[in-house]
């Protein structure tokens, strides 16, 4: 009997020391990626990883003792805690470098908060030299996507500008700035020229250049609009125009590409849905569903598979901003894309007072390259340029990234002299 007994009572122990190895592993999971998804130095997680693979060891080594379960396993949670605290505390944006990997003598790498309107938000300020021109990047689409992510864009642009990059209310290290029902024109307009008038102070400029993409090419226009005064000139890619008429465009094509590929389980979602607009607490879902297709058209990754991972390409952003790049691009996305249903810069922007340049896809799908020449045709401005990017991947493409570059050195920085 006593045999029998102890037989099923190791088999019990053996299940309950794999489930909590399964389990410490998981929870260690933070503290193994901290070098490949965050700006962690590497003496602060070595420590960390030391203590967690002790504790993976101790629970496997001394499984015999019921106390040791529970110990163990504390001891990776405090080490994947400590991997949360440090990737917050100790991210930074990456130091400007030469070809030999030294520090550029006189350049600046800074990620700071500025107060604007009253609430904390962030930025990085990046260059080579502090009296070149800045460049302001309102950030990516959404609305919620910005400014951190699509950085990188600038890595090219940072010897000749001074780049700063802002993460707009609602999303990343500036998420709980502003409360999301507060979020409109007004907000995001107030709080852009706020940050402009804080660098054209900061870098004795009387104007400044900015930028934006999808989105934040929204804010941009308003801006420029509401105060031309402060700025050399207006860039942006998948320049958005009637985002109505856009939206109805992007999901007819979406319709037609499922019957085509013989999709009709997706299709007949998409029918249910309706056409956009949409309203209610939730839109950012019946968006999803045809803008993923479009991304299949295009060839690059769907939204609901990318969008989770988007903040750990981010080495300014710790565990918990990459969590609230997601949550703010949802989020922000319920709160104001509703508030875009009017928009029609054809009727609201005709005329412009700064020089505008718009980089537009040629096969892009998410902002139609219609709608942006139709813009254009009837745009009043000093100087107007539309220039073509070939493929759907805009500024993606090694290609399109010499044309960006060749345009913002020869045509748009000469603004400023």
């Amino acid at each position: 009997m006593t045999s029998r007994t102890r037989e099923p009572k190791g088999r019990a122990h053996a299940w309950v020391t794999a489930a909590a190895v399964v389990v410490a592993v998981v929870v260690f999971l933070p503290v193994l990626l901290l070098p490949l998804t965050t700006s962690v130095p590497i003496w602060a997680w070595l420590p960390l990883l030391v203590l967690g693979v002790a504790g993976l060891v101790w629970l496997v080594v001394g499984r015999r003792r019921r106390w040791v379960r529970p110990a163990a396993v504390a001891v990776v949670a405090l080490t994947a805690i400590g991997a949360v605290v440090a990737s917050q505390t100790l991210s930074v944006t990456p130091p400007i470098t030469g070809p030999d990997g030294e520090r550029v003598p006189g350049s600046i790498a800074s990620m700071e908060s500025v107060d604007l309107g009253g609430s904390e938000q962030w930025i990085t300020i990046r260059g080579h030299d502090e009296s070149n021109p800045v460049l302001l990047n309102l950030g990516v689409g959404g609305p919620g996507g910005g400014g951190f992510f699509n950085s990188s864009e600038f890595r090219p642009l940072e010897e000749h500008f001074t780049v700063v990059n802002w993460d707009e209310p609602g999303t990343g290290k500036s998420y709980g700035a502003v409360p999301f029902d507060e979020l409109d024109r007004e907000r995001f307009v107030d709080d852009a020229t706020a940050l402009t008038n804080h660098l054209r102070e900061r870098f004795g400029q009387d104007k400044i250049y900015v930028y934006g993409v999808s989105w934040s090419s929204i804010i941009g226009i308003w801006l420029v609009q509401e105060h031309p005064e402060l700025f050399h000139a207006f860039i942006s890619s998948g320049q958005m125009v009637n985002t109505t008429e856009n939206d109805r465009m992007g999901y007819e094509l979406a319709l037609a590409h499922l019957d085509q590929q013989g999709e009709t389980g997706r299709a007949e979602k998409l029918s249910e849905n309706g056409p956009p607009p949409y309203r209610g607490d939730a839109v950012v879902w019946p968006y999803v569903d045809f803008l993923d297709v479009l991304n299949e058209i295009m060839g690059v990754p769907r939204y609901t598979l990318v969008v989770p991972l988007l903040g750990f390409l981010v080495p300014e952003y710790g565990y918990v901003d990459t969590i609230n790049h997601t949550r703010g691009l949802i989020n922000s996305f319920n709160a104001v894309y509703p508030q875009l249903e009017d928009l029609d810069f054809v009727e609201q922007a005709a005329a412009l007072e700064v020089p505008v340049f718009f980089f537009v896809g040629r096969h892009d799908v998410n902002a139609m390259p219609s709608l942006v020449e139709e813009y254009v045709d009837v745009l009043e401005a000093p100087e107007k340029e539309l220039i073509w990017l070939e493929g759907a991947h805009g500024l993606g493409s090694a290609e399109n990234k010499d044309v960006f570059v060749d345009v913002m050195l020869e045509q748009v920085r000469p603004l400023s002299q």
